[in-house]
């Protein structure tokens, strides 16, 4: 039989990663999810076309232009952003029942979205920034022709928006070089564990420690008044 009391009750974290495109954001994004069980992806919905390598409802939610107007008119969206001549969303509902029941929930988005979403009072101290910079542009290049799945036009475009992507790394929590995949890894995972016992995120904190107090004092008897003129 299983003493150990349960954990203390917590909200839920919200961990952003963004990247240029071709940084690594998406494969340090998977590789966080296979390994952490407690950490589930938030799936955005967008209107740009799927690749060969995508999975509908695993990846993205592909949506046509209409039905994103919809849902960005009604409020539905946490964050939206228009991004290669394409819209994605963060569906709403999702994302704050995950949090209210203390799942963290992992964003793969971009800088306008993360802006977005800090903006929101009600979750901005539930949110980690996360943001990963290539070694060198011209890896960043070589990766994205690599990947084979952009056109060369499409790619110059990434390219061009990746000099402002990577002028926003000054507003993000904490930032990695991802020089080598597996270490980078590692420091993106060490980030979310550390994150996860901020004192602010434990909702029942403050009546645990009251508790283990009164229990101090029940077995030992209450503390001497301090002497405020007494020197160590």
């Amino acid at each position: 039989m299983n003493s150990e009391p349960p954990p203390l009750p917590r909200r839920g974290l919200m961990f952003v990663l963004s990247s240029p495109s071709g940084a690594g954001k998406s494969t340090l994004t998977r590789l966080l999810l296979q390994e952490d069980r407690d950490l589930q992806l938030s799936i955005s919905v967008t209107t740009r076309a799927r690749r060969p390598s995508e999975v509908e409802g695993r990846h993205y939610h592909f949506i046509d232009r209409e039905e994103f107007a919809r849902m960005r008119a009604h409020g539905d969206l946490l964050e939206w952003a228009e991004v290669h001549g394409n819209f994605y969303g963060t569906p709403r509902a999702p994302v704050e029942r995950a949090l209210a029941q203390g799942r963290d929930v992992l964003f793969d988005i971009d800088w306008q979205g993360t802006e977005q979403l800090c903006r929101d009072e009600a979750l901005a101290q539930d949110i980690v920034r996360l943001f990963v910079l290539p070694p060198s542009f011209r890896e960043l290049k070589a990766r994205l022709e690599r990947r084979a799945e952009d056109s060369a036009d499409v790619i110059e475009r990434r390219l061009r928006n990746a000099i402002v992507e990577i002028g926003k790394w000054f507003e993000y929590d904490y930032v990695i070089v991802n020089h080598d995949l597996e270490r980078s890894f590692q420091a993106a995972r060490s980030i979310l564990i550390a994150e996860r016992f901020r004192r602010t995120r434990f909702t029942e904190l403050s009546d645990f420690v009251s508790g283990l107090l009164a229990e101090g004092e029940a077995l030992l008897g209450a503390p001497e008044p301090e002497d405020s003129a007494a020197k160590p």
